[in-house]
């Protein structure tokens, strides 16, 4: 098996930004009757972390029916998920904005104006990143916001969320058990060969997947590239679909196919295995189980070459449903050594698939371009 480099940026990929408002978001104070303004520079700002695929939030003291109006009148009113406006704590607020979102404490940055209120966010949730507005312009300013590239699921992320938030809607008003729910929401998880156009998005995912993410691994554009042009590897991408629109690219397998076992010896003799170095699914579909589809899909496409399926695992202090998703595959751990959990899948056993989802997968390089099998439960 080749090395992989691990990379480890010195601060969390930024997923979101929490905006406070009087005098921050914008210039003056709503309560007392000011006509705030919003500087050209944080309109700017806004749309372009919309653009570059960076959720926004709103933390305000104010009256919730007063600020829905102002942003309305803003033309503002769009770029912001989850506001929340009260006069709970503002640890509350981005406890909420990062429970909706389903991401971490330490991917958000928490802009306002007031020494205290930061203080207070930084001492309930010092893993949140606090700064005034000034700061964040210049941290984007110094390249420590934006990514460097710019993928389409980036540029539709917001628009996923809403779709998110109706989705939750209709869960919300659905009458049956949860599996009943799923099967209501007609998924389809299509997995692909990776083309050089999947590779921003691909790599994006691990460097922002980290709790449906089974090794921790990231890999940068060439380092995928590599991999996609190995005739030793597969590198796997998965969409999903569903009655309410698309969720994008939200999975990824990287496969080594290659005449080796997990610790890079030849296997001689030994009947060909196929060696699962990365799977990860996005946190937007936890609840889903479609970890499990992608999982079968390998499998799948693996005995249709002759080979077994071996799994790599690190444990992390986040991943451990990724193990569990393997176990309940079918899965048993076949080695252990320092950090690293080798399982393997006994010929006999298939990994089944949800019968709530449609898994179609294509299979390029066993057939000519463009074949694709339908792979059902």
């Amino acid at each position: 098996m080749q090395d992989t480099e691990l990379h480890t940026p010195a601060d969390p990929q930024v997923k979101c930004v929490v905006w406070d408002l009087d005098d921050t978001l914008w210039d003056g104070t709503l309560l007392e009757g000011d006509d705030v303004s919003v500087p050209d520079a944080n309109r700017k700002l806004i749309r372009t972390l919309d653009e570059h695929g960076i959720l926004q939030s709103v933390a305000s003291r104010n009256e919730p029916g007063a600020v829905a109006e102002r942003l309305r009148a803003l033309g503002l009113d769009e770029y912001f998920l989850y506001p929340q406006v009260g006069w709970s704590a503002k640890s509350a607020s981005l406890r909420a904005v990062t429970r909706e979102l389903n991401i971490s404490a330490d991917s958000v940055l928490f802009v306002d104006d007031s020494e205290f209120e930061r203080a207070e966010v930084a001492g309930a949730l010092p893993r949140v990143r606090c700064m005034t507005r000034q700061e964040l312009h210049a941290l984007v300013a110094a390249g420590g916001v934006l990514p460097a590239q710019v993928t389409d699921d980036a540029r539709h992320r917001r628009a996923m969320y809403l779709a998110e938030g109706r989705r939750r809607s209709h869960e919300v008003a659905f009458d049956g058990p949860a599996e009943a729910f799923l099967r209501s929401l007609d998924m389809t998880l299509r997995v692909r060969e990776a083309s050089t156009a999947d590779l921003a998005r691909a790599a994006e995912l691990t460097q922002r997947t980290h709790q449906l993410n089974t090794t921790g691994i990231t890999f940068d554009e060439d380092e995928l590239s590599s991999l996609v042009r190995d005739p030793g590897h597969r590198v796997l991408v998965a969409e999903l679909d569903d009655r309410f629109g698309t969720y994008g690219t939200i999975g990824l397998a990287v496969v080594d196919t290659g005449p080796t076992d997990p610790a890079g010896a030849p296997r001689a003799g030994a009947a060909p295995r196929w060696t699962i170095r990365l799977l990860l699914m996005s946190c937007r579909v936890m609840g889903r189980n479609v970890g499990s589809a992608l999982i079968a899909a390998v499998t799948r496409l693996a005995d249709a070459h002759g080979a077994g399926t071996v799994a790599l695992f690190r444990p992390t202090e986040r991943n451990r449903q990724m193990l569990v998703t393997y176990r309940f595959a079918g899965f048993t751990v076949e080695s252990r050594s320092d950090d690293l959990v080798v399982l393997s899948l006994s010929g006999e056993r298939r990994p089944a698939v949800p019968g709530y989802v449609r898994l179609v997968a294509d299979d390029t390089p066993a057939a000519p371009r463009g074949t694709t099998q339908e792979l059902t439960a």
